[in-house]
């Protein structure tokens, strides 16, 4: 123990002596480091804030839909599936009545601008544009959790049997509409029509900041569907009952819609079923290809640091010849000699290794700071492998040199001028 405290020691020294030096050869482990470390802070942050968010979409939920959603419909949608025939508005009732496996089932309707609709709702001067307008029934709020009600209620049975002219508004348009007053109960203008406000949404700003719960007026699906009938892209949010194997109770479920839409025995189905996980999904593809272009990036900073560093100690090993031969002298041994230029090695590659961990850390705060919505955490795990990998460049890298100065022979390192 005492020789090894000498010898990091002697390393430090020898680093302190040749700052310059040792700094510019330390950079590619700084960059490569940096790079792990602030992808893997920000990659972990998103990932649990992924996890949240199907969470809220409620992780048994499946959506049944005419057309795919999710990673799979961002291209060209096919002829075949836009000629697809629409989900009528009782499917979600015929689909409790006929299915065993389904828990809740509840259909709903969107108007949306980038469905090409316009919606505004106003309220005493103040407006709110380019908001989403959904039809949804009671049910809707247990199938989704994301649309919880913070202050009022959610639409009631009596509410949808009736038809009733009443909205649960987001956070946001009810900050806009009602700056200093109570919303419940007043009036407002929606598409033209008088709503009474029942209900305001808890604050959901959606994904990565975009539109979310915020943005959304939900009314009754009944009178959504009586006032606004052009709106024929439906949707059925259902779970499978608690107990019920989730891959046979959905196989069933599809089973009943080929029969309530009345697809031959050996038609493809008409419909998609998509799980709420498929946020997941869209996000494993890619990050998969992040951490790929990561992993290229830290290896050629770790490489041509590593070769930096071997570099700076076969000059460090032919500088100190004499030294090597007097310390041989005095009884040094070959492991002595290899394990002090092996620390030495090892010391310039975690002192980089420290400074890209801190500079990662910075970038992570710096990023969570400016944009909150990506939330990057630096875990101890990413902490610990950064030092692993610093430690491994140095040992690695260093072994040449180290062994090279281990073997050299006593008589010539003395004569070496």
């Amino acid at each position: 123990m005492i020789d090894l405290r000498e010898s990091i020691f002697v390393a430090l020294d020898t680093l302190r002596n040749h700052k310059v030096r040792s700094s510019l050869t330390v950079l590619g482990i700084v960059i490569g480091v940096t790079s792990v470390i602030s992808v893997a802070a920000i990659i972990d942050g998103l990932n649990h804030y992924i996890s949240d968010k199907v969470a809220s979409f409620g992780p048994n939920t499946y959506f049944l839909s005419r057309i795919p959603i999710g990673p799979q419909n961002f291209g060209k949608i096919s002829a075949k599936i836009r000629v697809r025939k629409y989900l009528q508005p009782d499917d979600a009732a015929k689909l409790r009545t006929m299915s065993r496996s389904v828990g809740i089932a509840t259909i709903f309707g969107t108007r949306a601008s980038f469905l090409g609709d316009t919606n505004q709702i106003r309220y005493n001067g103040h407006l709110v544009d380019k908001i989403f307008v959904r039809g949804a029934d009671p049910s809707y709020a247990d199938a989704i959790p994301m649309f919880s009600v913070e202050f009022g209620r959610f639409i009631s049975r009596f509410d949808e049997e009736h038809a009733r002219a009443v909205v649960v508004i987001g956070a946001d348009i009810a900050d806009s509409l009602f700056p200093s007053v109570d919303p419940l109960g007043k009036v407002v203008h929606l598409n033209g029509q008088n709503y009474e406000v029942i209900g305001v949404f808890a604050r959901e700003p959606g994904l990565f900041g975009g539109p979310g719960v915020d943005q959304f007026a939900v009314v009754p699906f009944s009178d959504f569907h009586k006032k606004w009938p052009e709106s024929k892209e439906l949707i059925i949010a259902f779970t499978v009952k608690t107990g019920v194997d989730p891959q046979s109770g959905v196989e069933e479920i599809k089973d009943v819609m080929r029969h309530i839409r009345r697809v031959p025995p050996k038609g493809e189905n008409d419909f998609e079923i998509t799980a709420s996980d498929f946020l997941s999904t869209l996000w494993n593809q890619l990050t998969g290809a992040l951490v790929i272009l990561t992993s290229v990036i830290s290896s050629i900073g770790l490489l041509v640091g590593g070769i930096g560093v071997m570099n700076i100690m076969l000059i460090s090993v032919t500088e100190r010849t004499s030294e090597i031969g007097v310390r041989k002298a005095v009884g040094a041994r070959r492991s002595d000699i290899r394990v002090q230029f092996l620390l030495e090695a090892t010391m310039l590659t975690l002192t980089g290794g420290a400074i890209g961990i801190a500079v990662g850390a910075g970038i992570a705060f710096l990023v969570r700071s400016v944009a909150p919505s990506i939330p990057a955490t630096l875990s101890l795990l990413w902490i610990v492998l950064g030092v692993a990998i610093s430690v491994a460049v140095g040992l690695f890298f260093g072994y040449y040199p180290a062994n090279r100065a281990a073997n050299l022979d006593p008589i010539a390192c003395l004569r070496y001028e």
